[in-house]
C-alpha cells in the first residue's frame, strides 16, 4: 500500500524501520541467496528436476546475456564489455546449444509463456544471433503465440532501428534502464543518459508495437537527494512506463571492483536513502500507480497490478511478477 507521510520526518515506526534498513542482507531478489549455493545441487539433479516437469504444464525461460556495450560503475553483476564481436557470436551459439539440451532433457515439447532476455544488455548481441536464438527456440519449445517476450534494454545503446526488428522477433516488452535522470549522478556511475534519450527509445519501442514498458530506478546513488529524485519520478511519469522497479543502490566495492570508482563520500546515509525511497513511493502513487509489494510500482491495468489484487502475484530472481508458470529455467552463463 502507499504510505501517506512528510518527507524528511521520521515518526517512531520510521526509526524501527531505519534499524532494519542499515542491516546488511542479501537482496530479496537473490533467492536462492549466493551462500546457498553449493556441491550438493549438480547436473544430475537438474535433469531429475526437468524430467520430473508435468509436460502439460508452460514454462518461463530466462535468457541471460552478460555482455555490455559500456561499462556503469553501480553495476555488480556478473558482466564483461562487449569490446568485440566474436565472443558475442560464440556466446550466441552456446546459447543455442544449451536451448537444444534444454529440450532434449524435458518430458516432452512443452510450451513456454513467459520469455526473459536479462543481462547485461542482451541487444549487445548482434541482431542476427538474437533472431536465430529465438528461431531455435521456437524449434525446440512451443513458444506460444500469447507468449510475453521480454528483452532489457540499455537506452544508451540502443538505435530506434532495433525496435522494429524485435517486434518481429515476438518482442512484447522492454525493460530500460533508467536510474536516475540527474547529469550530477549519472556522471558519478558512468551512466550518461539524458531525459530526451530514453524518450526516443521508449517512443521507438511503442512505434513499433511494443507496449509492455518498464523503467528500473535506484536510489541510494553518489550525489543523489530528495530534490533530484523528485524530477526523476516527474521525468518518469511524464514517460508513463507500465512498470516501475523502485531499487536501492547497494555499494559493495569489496565484490565489484568497479563500484570503487564511487566517492563513498557521495552516498546518502541511510535516512536519506528512507526519505528517497519513501518520496519515490508517494510520488508514483499519487500519479495513478499503483505499490506492488516492496518496490515494484505498477498501473493499475497492468497485468502485475492485477494479479497483485487477485493474490496470484509470485516472486522470482527478477522481483515480483505474475508467471505463474510451474518454473522458471534460466540459461546462459551465471542465470538463475
Amino acid at each position: 500500500m502507499c504510505r501517506r507521510g512528510r518527507p524528511g520526518i521520521l515518526g517512531a515506526m520510521d526509526a524501527q524501520i531505519l534499524d532494519y534498513a542499515a542491516r546488511r542482507t542479501p537482496r530479496y531478489t537473490s533467492y536462492p541467496t549466493a551462500v546457498q549455493f553449493g556441491d550438493g545441487v549438480d547436473g544430475a539433479t537438474m535433469a531429475g528436476w526437468l524430467a520430473a516437469l508435468d509436460p502439460a504444464k508452460a514454462l518461463s525461460l530466462y535468457l541471460h546475456v552478460p555482455f555490455c556495450r559500456q561499462i556503469c560503475w553501480y553495476c555488480a553483476c556478473n558482466m564483461k564489455l562487449a569490446a568485440r564481436e566474436a565472443p558475442l557470436r560464440a556466446y550466441a551459439r552456446d546459447l543455442r546449444r544449451e536451448i537444444a539440451d534444454l529440450a532434449a532433457r524435458l518430458p516432452g515439447p512443452m510450451a513456454v509463456s513467459h520469455l526473459h532476455w536479462g543481462g547485461g544488455t542482451p541487444t549487445a548481441l548482434p541482431l542476427d544471433e538474437i533472431a536465430r536464438t529465438m528461431t531455435e527456440l521456437r524449434r525446440h519449445l512451443d513458444l506460444r503465440p500469447d507468449a510475453e517476450v521480454a528483452f532489457e534494454l540499455d537506452p544508451r545503446t540502443f538505435a530506434p532501428e532495433m525496435a522494429p526488428a524485435l517486434a518481429d522477433l515476438g518482442a512484447t516488452r522492454a525493460s530500460l534502464g533508467v536510474q536516475e535522470f540527474d547529469d550530477k549522478v549519472q556522471a558519478a556511475v558512468n551512466r550518461i543518459q539524458p531525459f530526451p534519450v530514453v524518450a526516443k527509445t521508449v517512443a521507438a519501442l511503442r512505434g513499433a508495437g511494443i507496449q509492455g514498458i518498464n523503467f528500473d530506478l535506484i536510489y541510494g546513488l553518489p550525489y543523489q537527494t530528495t530534490q533530484t529524485m523528485g524530477e526523476t519520478i516527474g521525468k518518469t511519469v511524464e514517460l508513463r512506463p507500465d512498470r516501475i522497479a523502485l531499487f536501492g543502490y547497494a555499494h559493495v566495492p569489496w565484490m565489484s571492483k568497479r563500484q570503487r570508482k564511487i566517492p563513498e563520500e557521495a552516498l546518502p546515509d541511510t535516512p536519506a536513502r528512507f526519505d528517497q525511497a519513501e518520496l519515490a513511493a508517494r510520488l508514483l502513487c499519487e500519479a495513478g500507480y499503483v505499490r506492488v509489494g516492496l518496490d515494484h510500482f505498477a498501473l493499475p491495468g497492468d497485468a502485475l497490478a492485477v494479479a497483485a489484487q487477485e493474490r496470484r502475484l509470485v516472486r522470482n530472481f527478477q522481483g515480483y511478477s505474475d508467471q505463474g508458470t510451474e518454473a522458471l529455467i534460466g540459461l546462459g552463463a551465471t542465470a538463475i
